[in-house]
Order: structure tokens, then C-alpha cells, then sequence
């Protein structure tokens, strides 16, 4: 069906993994953003929440975009709406707004640049503005303005729940538990767990860790999800995680892909200004992370 259609299917870490199997793309939400952008793809079937897909709207405005569930949705996401933002401005008419990408097409249209996890110390860095307000996580905020000592980091309060509830008492569980283990966190973990962690990378950043890392065994402190990834991509280690799970990342099976394709939809639409205004964000990001 994929070939009758010239369709892909694009898949996030955090997806069940027998969705894996079905995929042309694994990976984070901007990857595979990019990903899609190299193929002539008429479809894009987004196995994700619904920001992502949107990003895959953004950076391929002429393919059609769909997704099994359009309510798939961010908590942190939606933490933060355009119109909160702009007023938010207003207190600090001197600073940049960096959008992490964990947002809304219309939150990253009213920002100055968007980052990703991996890249927002970069992105942070570029920019000749001493103050920067950084939205909508709080987490990733404080991990940059840890990296970054010339700017003043004004945090949205956002936060992702799967992420934000662990805390240092659980890192030292883990490392009673598991003595011989690495532990990998993501930075939109609190600043408590980051200080502890052998390693803070994204998503496709903990790939690159463990295939590089000698160790054979490593705690994932992310959504569940990616400990199953990792089992897939490195079968000869051991990996061990969080009972955490990202619910609406949980609601795409293979059924659901499926329908999805065979009558594409739920199309994904991003309003033209909206839109224009979202890749104007990302390019610049783009333009500097190349």
C-alpha cells in the first residue's frame, strides 16, 4: 500500500515497537521531519503527537500529512499558546524567544527561532541577545542556562510530565539497584537527575551513546518507549528504564497506521500564515545546527 500510495511512514522513539516494523523513518521529531523532506513522497503517515506532524506539515508543505490520531497530544505542548506568548513579550521587549519544538505550529510562528533538545545550548548560544525567553520547558531551560554563563535564560514554566517527576531520590535508587549500569537522562529531566547521569542526550543522542560506550548495560531515564528502541538497535546490551509511558505517544498501533494509510487521513493542516511563519523559525535553526 505504501508503494501504491508513494507514501512513508515516519516513526517516532517513543511508539510501540511493533510500529517499528512498518516504518521507512525511525527517530525525533525533527529528524524525521527532515528525513521526509529528502524523498518525493506524496503521503506522510506521522506515527507521533500531533506537533510533530505539524513540523512535518511545515517542512513539507506540499506533501499531504497524516496521522491515525489527531488528538494524539504534548502536555508540555500545550502548556503555552501563541497568545500567552505574545503578551509574555511584551515584559521583555529586548529578549529572543527560542521555541523548543515540543510546541504548537502557532507557538513557533510567534517565536524568534526554534531549537531541539540537542541543539539548544547552540541555538542559545548564536544569538547576540543577552536575555533569551526560553519556552515552554522549564527543564531544558535550566539545563541551558547550566552550559550558557553570558545570558540571561527566562524560563516558561512548561514542563513535560513523564520527564519531570523524577527526581534525585530515584537516581539513587537506580544506582543502588543497578550498580553496573550507565545512566543516559534527557534534558527535559529536572536539573537534580541531569547532575547525576553519566550521559544527558536526546533521544537520537542516546543511540549514539550506548553504540559508543563500552559498558553493557544502561538505565534510560525517558519515556518507555525508548528503552524498547534501544533493545532494537543494540541487542547485545542491556537496557533498563522508567515505567513511564507517554500515553497519547501510546495510541497509535498497527491497526490504526493501517487505516491511516489506506484512507489517509487524519490530515494534518497548518494555516498558510501560521505555517510561513513556523519555517521562518526553523530555518533559522536550521541554518545555524548545518
Amino acid at each position: 500500500m505504501k508503494r501504491e500510495k508513494n507514501a512513508i511512514i515516519l516513526v517516532h522513539n517513543y511508539q510501540r515497537p511493533e510500529i517499528y516494523d512498518v516504518a521507512d523513518f525511525i527517530g525525533d521529531s525533527l529528524g524525521l521531519c527532515r528525513e521526509a523532506q529528502k524523498t518525493d513522497a506524496d503521503v506522510i503517515v506521522f506515527c507521533g503527537v500531533n506537533f510533530m506532524a505539524e513540523t512535518a506539515k511545515i517542512l513539507n508543505p506540499d506533501k499531504k500529512v497524516v496521522m491515525p490520531y489527531l488528538d494524539a497530544g504534548c502536555a508540555m505542548a500545550e502548556m503555552i499558546n501563541a497568545d500567552d506568548l505574545v503578551s509574555f513579550k511584551r515584559k521583555y521587549p529586548e529578549a529572543a524567544v527560542v521555541c523548543y519544538v515540543n510546541s504548537t505550529a502557532e507557538v513557533k510562528a510567534v517565536s524568534d527561532i526554534c531549537c531541539t533538545s540537542s541543539n539548544a545550548v547552540e541555538v542559545v548560544r548564536s544569538l547576540p541577545h543577552r536575555q533569551i525567553i526560553f519556552v515552554p520547558d522549564q527543564n531544558l531551560a535550566a539545563y541551558v542556562a547550566s552550559q550558557v554563563d553570558d545570558k540571561e535564560i527566562i524560563a516558561w514554566k512548561g514542563f513535560c510530565p513523564v520527564h519531570h517527576f523524577v527526581n534525585r531520590k530515584f537516581i539513587d535508587e537506580i544506582r543502588r539497584d543497578h550498580p553496573d549500569a550507565k545512566i543516559v537522562a534527557h534534558p527535559e529531566s529536572r536539573s537534580e537527575v541531569l547532575a547525576e547521569a553519566d550521559y544527558i542526550a536526546s533521544t537520537t543522542g542516546m543511540l549514539d551513546v550506548v553504540r559508543k560506550d563500552p559498558a553493557r548495560e544502561f538505565f534510560i531515564v525517558t519515556e518507555c518507549g525508548m528503552t524498547e528502541r534501544l533493545k532494537a538497535a543494540v541487542p547485545d546490551k542491556k537496557f533498563s528504564g522508567l515505567c513511564n509511558m507517554c500515553f497519547d505517544m501510546k495510541k497509535n498501533t498497527l491497526e490504526s497506521v493501517l487505516r491511516s494509510l489506506r484512507e489517509e487521513k487524519e490530515v494534518v493542516r497548518v494555516e498558510g500564515k501560521v505555517l510561513r511563519k513556523a519555517a521562518v523559525a526553523i530555518e533559522k535553526m536550521l541554518a545555524i545546527t548545518n
